[in-house]
């Protein structure tokens, strides 16, 4: 093998995967969150929430395809569907607080 000569890098064949489970399952719960926010003056404190959950999954996606990024890969899904759904969580707990109390 000549000294110039590059070996094509290791694709990851199911690198898709964890962006994939994220974005179907947080992607739904942004447009929802957006649009309940939108209706009641903007997104307020859960703005920053919402826009870091898009950029996540987002990151997910545009990571580059090499098993070595595998790991940072899951973590910005997984980062990405937890802030996505932590608006919800939240409204949750508040709502079985204030229901016992």
């Amino acid at each position: 093998m000549p000294q110039n000569d590059v070996r094509p890098r290791a694709v990851h064949r199911t690198w898709w995967r964890a962006p994939l489970v994220a974005s179907s399952l947080g992607l739904p719960f942004l447009v929802l969150e957006y649009n309940w926010f939108a209706a009641h003056d903007g997104p307020g404190a859960f703005g920053g929430v919402l826009y870091w959950s898009l950029a996540l999954l987002a990151l997910a996606w545009a990571l580059p395809h090499r098993p070595a990024l595998r790991t940072t890969r899951v973590v910005a899904a997984g980062a990405g569907l937890g802030c996505a759904l932590l608006p919800v969580l939240f409204a949750l707990a508040l709502g079985a607080a204030l229901a016992s109390g």
